[in-house]
């Protein structure tokens, strides 16, 4: 079964599997945003982030891959009154823009091996402006020991150092790593090594 097979059944459900509210690290972030901004959410599923993000007035649009997870989006933002570009689209064979996004905006994306992790990594600074905001979210190396969610292979967590690395050259880099609660829907539950990045470029 392909990735994107195993998503389609896992976005089959009837309910939104990480809740229709935003990550708490996402909403922790809000003085950082400003109206108007022209901001991507990668890997957004059911559209709890996007969503949110239109919702506090922001230009948005919201990828995933999985045509299931793009219909819930779509009716999340209709139920919330909200509008947003939402697209069906492979991050790893996407035609990434030039430096067009205020803000990028990456929860849990962490499908990806290192090689097609790295294509991601590159085409998030490309399609960054200069001064525009990096928010991602995912889990650490230690999250191996919980059983919390998050991929099972270690290559596919993060580290600060894999962070550090991958977006070298920014302006500002805040990185931090912590064991917290998630209490994301039914699949992000109970306590979890995390990582998060605030990224200038």
């Amino acid at each position: 079964m392909s990735e994107r097979e195993r998503w389609q059944q896992n976005y089959a459900a009837s309910n939104y599997i990480f809740g229709t509210e935003p990550n708490a690290f996402l909403r922790a972030n809000t003085y950082r945003l400003k109206p108007g901004w022209k901001a991507l959410a990668i890997a957004d599923g059911e559209g709890r982030n996007g969503v949110w993000l239109a919702e506090h007035g922001l230009d948005v649009r919201t990828l995933d891959f999985s045509p299931n997870a793009i219909a819930k989006a779509r009716a999340l933002a209709a139920e919330r009154g909200v509008s947003l570009h939402i697209e069906e689209a492979d991050l790893t064979r996407w035609t990434w823009p030039g430096p067009v996004y205020d803000l990028i905006v990456g929860i849990f994306f962490q499908f990806a091996d290192p090689a097609r992790r790295d294509r991601i990594f590159d085409g998030i600074k490309q399609a960054l402006k200069p001064g525009g905001l990096l928010l991602i979210q995912g889990y650490g190396l230690g999250q191996l020991q919980y059983a919390t969610g998050g991929p099972k292979q270690a290559d596919h967590l993060y580290s600060r150092a894999l962070l550090e690395t991958a977006f070298t050259g920014f302006a500002s880099l805040e990185i931090r790593e912590h064991v917290s609660v998630l209490a994301e829907g039914t699949r992000h539950v109970g306590l979890s090594a995390l990582v998060d990045l605030v990224g200038v470029k």
